[in-house]
């Protein structure tokens, strides 16, 4: 079983307009987030080894978590912190990481306060505290030490990614690597967006739009990431966060970054072997990795002897 990503649907979308308008009464952060309780499924059913974690973030609001350690017999390169999008939980978000324990990769995957079976209720700046605690975690857990770290950010998880690491050099500096998948620039124009592909809401989308908290946007912080090699996964198709949205944060970013742009869904990149193939190839070597030109195409390493 190869696992899929949970997105939104059409009836999300307006669903988020209505979030919008009830919004208006309490101006809340929690109009980013979409949890669902409970755990339908663990990784055993994809066939992977995992453990159970309990973390505990600075409040005391206890998280859930999966470890899924390297695939037996394989030598471990790194360590993945996969922080994944605003729906659903932990399950629905396992197609982004179940294929990297096979090339390698440890990973951890944190459902936020309020998803699957995390305590709590998410929220800003709440849940950066669950990313806090994840970083804590890795840092004392003993198969992690001595390996690289990535942090693989999903949507809303890649843009509370940056916000927290560009508010936190100590953490940033321990990432080899940072790679972000259909992450939006600002919370607010995507939300702009949504109310624009429903008639019901259209009229309405610029003064409601503005109720999303924007504050936090990665496009105000992705400028101080800028010692760490950056890849950015695109769709060209992206129905939740319009490519012009993903290439604005892009553009906003410095040096080392690159940007892939690929096809299909929100959030499905992975489940193309092309895109895993780039990941990895990006981690082996990610200050000169420069992506592929083309779609499909072999990615283009520079030649040493013209160096």
């Amino acid at each position: 079983m190869k696992p899929t990503i949970r997105t939104f649907s059409e009836h999300g979308r307006r669903l988020l307009g209505l979030c919008l308008v009830l919004a208006s009464l309490s101006g809340c952060s929690s109009l980013l987030f979409y949890p669902e309780p409970g755990q339908p499924f663990t990784p055993e059913r994809a066939k992977l080894a995992y453990r159970e974690l309990t973390l505990t973030a600075a409040d005391g609001t206890r998280l859930h978590g999966w470890w899924l350690p390297a695939k037996e017999g394989v030598a471990v390169k790194g360590t993945v912190l996969h922080l994944h999008g605003n729906g659903g939980n932990l399950a629905g978000h396992l197609g982004g990481s179940w294929w990297l324990p096979e090339q390698g990769y440890q990973v951890l995957l944190l459902d936020y306060r309020g998803y699957g079976l995390s305590e709590g209720t998410p929220s800003l700046p709440a849940v950066y505290q669950d990313i806090a605690a994840a970083m804590d975690w890795l840092k004392q857990a003993p198969d992690v030490q001595g390996k690289p770290l990535v942090l693989l950010g999903q949507s809303l998880g890649g843009a509370m990614g940056i916000h927290y690491l560009a508010g936190h050099p100590e953490q940033r500096q321990r990432f080899k690597a940072l790679v972000f998948d259909g992450v939006p620039a600002s919370y607010r124009s995507v939300g702009q967006f949504a109310l624009s592909t429903s008639w019901l809401t259209w009229p309405f989308q610029v003064p409601l739009s503005w109720l999303v908290p924007d504050a936090d946007s990665p496009i105000r912080s992705i400028e101080q990431l800028n010692n760490v090699p950056k890849l950015f996964f695109h769709s060209i198709d992206d129905p939740i966060v319009p490519l012009a949205n993903g290439l604005a944060l892009y553009k906003a970013a410095l040096p080392p970054r690159v940007l892939q742009l690929t096809r299909g869904g929100h959030v499905q990149t992975f489940g193309d072997k092309t895109w895993r193939q780039v990941m990895v190839r990006f981690l082996d070597d990610p200050e000169h990795f420069n992506g592929l030109r083309r779609l499909a195409e072999v990615p283009n390493y520079p030649d040493e002897k013209s160096q």
